[in-house]
């Protein structure tokens, strides 16, 4: 194998770079947070920061490694977000976790009398920001957190930052699509990524 062809293969993409850039996963926001500089490629003129989608992907290999290693019920995935809401459900179902759409009632994470009590080993957050109560929760108990981060995030309590536009209706359902698919690849329920049989419009929030 040349130097060429060893290069291609380390650096080729989970999906092609069309698909992420077509879903708007690389446009953040137009402000940046110290946090972030580390994931973002460029500004372009109009002031939006634009994310690095080579390293979206590396994370999103990381994070379905991860997560693949815990009990699927001992998972769980949150959004406040609108457009998170769906792609999380989606998520949730095809992997078999709990899942959080909509608000985050306090007390879910630590407080057993709480109705929807739950005991995660692992929480996945759509946005650190919207998600901040789950992800305090989170914290007090010293669980790992994943969080999907734009541009404009704090993440100094994120164990496994995936960087990625977290607003964008299209952008979050590509990546709920593909941690999906990766992580039933992980875990070995799906052979090869082709056996996936859904759509990242299956992802996709109803407008």
């Amino acid at each position: 194998m040349s130097d060429e062809d060893s290069v291609k293969i380390e650096t080729e993409l989970l999906v092609p770079e069309d698909t992420y850039l077509t879903s708007g996963v690389h446009i953040g926001t137009q402000q940046k947070s110290a946090d972030m500089k580390d994931f973002i490629y460029k500004v372009r003129q109009d002031g939006l920061y634009v994310l690095n989608v080579q390293k979206t992907d590396e994370r999103i290999r990381v994070a379905a490694a991860m997560l693949a290693r815990y009990d699927p019920k001992r998972i769980l995935v949150v959004s406040a977000r609108q457009y998170g809401q769906r792609p999380a459900r989606e998520f949730s179902k095809a992997i078999g976790t709990p899942a959080f759409a909509g608000r985050f009632v306090p007390g879910t994470l630590t407080n057993p009398v709480n109705p929807g009590f739950v005991e995660p080993e692992i929480l996945l957050v759509t946005d650190p920001a919207a998600d901040k109560q789950a992800l305090n929760e989170a914290l007090n108990l010293g669980i790992p957190i994943i969080a999907m981060c734009d541009a404009n995030n704090e993440t100094r309590n994120v164990d496994l930052i995936l960087p990625t536009n977290n607003k964008g209706r299209r952008a979050l359902a590509c990546v709920y699509w593909l941690l999906t698919r990766e992580v039933l690849v992980a875990r070995g329920d799906l052979k090869d990524p082709a056996d996936f049989k859904m759509e990242i419009e299956d992802f996709e929030a109803k407008l």
